[in-house]
């Protein structure tokens, strides 16, 4: 187990690179950003002093700082995500899309598309679309009181090719018009947040609800057996672990669209990471820094999807699905060789 001291170093370290990664996230762009800018914009002031540049501390308040905020809270969210996916699966490949929860969002989000609603509507009908594909994979896998692993990775997969299904019929008969911004919303776009604040809030409310149960998970990944024995409610455990990975997934997707490879790449490597560090797979110390690590990552994937062509602007799912193949690829014949 690592030691407490041990474990603040790293979250310290991780942190520093969170706040590291917003300061490239706001000082990258068109647009000149000095020191003084974003102190300006971060801390005070409403840039009409002379000596402020008012239009970058402006589009720094009003344009960088949501898309960054929301940013890293997705990243957060998809990490943590799956981490405890590949707790409840016990397979350290697993993926926090891999129960259809984000099949079942882009089935809702493009039927509001095609709809014509407004951007608060297309969010809601993702956010329902995700919580009905949540119950309905928790409904079959659970639906005579047995749970297996086995059970519940097929029907979300089943539940993942019927959304499939239904997406590729909603982009078959949608007007070429509407066929753009429902590609961005598949491949994972952080240019539309503009409200930042609610995916935050989950992403706080769900790192306070997981880490009190941190030593059961500890316990559980180790099996079901042992955890039995030391007296833990494991059909409990694992309700939880999957309704609050849910929640995480469906707000994520909610928030930028499907962005891949962040909820499987991140929780994995860092354990690799504090395992060779020689601290195990401790879930205390895996889940809050698996969270910022992803968070990180993503913040910068994003600046680079807006800086790299600019001012045309990339997917930023096309992003961590280039960073994150080659990656996965790796990991999978490390696995395979292990």
């Amino acid at each position: 187990m690592p030691s407490r001291r041990r474990a603040l170093i790293v979250l310290f370290l991780l942190a520093l690179l969170v706040i590291a990664s917003f300061f490239v996230a706001l000082a990258a762009g068109s647009i000149a950003v000095t020191f003084h800018d974003l102190l300006t914009a971060l801390f005070g002031g409403r840039g009409d002093n002379p000596h402020d540049n008012a239009l970058a501390v402006e589009v720094i308040r009003g344009l960088r700082l949501p898309r960054a905020l929301g940013a890293f809270a997705v990243g957060g969210l998809l990490a943590l995500a799956g981490g405890l996916m590949q707790v409840l699966l016990r397979n350290p490949l697993a993926d926090p899309y891999v129960l259809g929860i984000s099949g079942g969002a882009a089935v809702g989000a493009l039927l509001a598309m095609l709809l014509g609603l407004t951007l608060w509507f297309i969010n809601l009908a993702a956010f329902a679309g995700a919580f009905a594909a949540m119950l309905i994979v928790f409904g079959l896998a659970h639906g005579d009181n047995s749970w297996t692993r086995t059970r519940l990775l097929l029907t979300g997969v089943i539940v993942a090719a019927g959304c499939g299904a239904a997406v590729a019929l909603i982009l078959s008969i949608a007007p070429e018009s509407q066929l753009r911004g429902m590609l961005f919303w598949l491949m994972g776009d952080a240019s539309q947040i503009s409200e930042p604040r609610p995916a935050l809030a989950i992403l706080a409310l769900s790192l306070v609800l997981a880490l009190p149960f941190a030593r059961e998970l500890n316990i559980l990944a180790r099996g079901d057996v042992l955890a039995q024995t030391l007296g833990i409610s494991v059909t409990q455990i694992k309700r939880g672990i999957y309704f609050l990975a849910a929640l995480a997934t469906a707000t994520a997707v909610t928030t930028a669209g499907s962005i891949g490879f962040i909820g499987l790449i991140v929780p994995h490597l860092t354990r690799l990471g504090l395992m060779k560090l020689g601290w195990g797979n401790d879930q205390r110390l895996l889940l809050p820094a698996a969270t910022l690590a992803g968070g990180s990552l993503l913040l910068l994937a994003d600046t680079l999807a807006r800086t790299v062509l600019a001012p045309q602007q990339l997917p930023v799912g096309v992003l961590t699905a280039l960073i994150g193949v080659p990656v996965f690829l790796f990991l999978l014949g490390r696995e395979k060789h292990a």
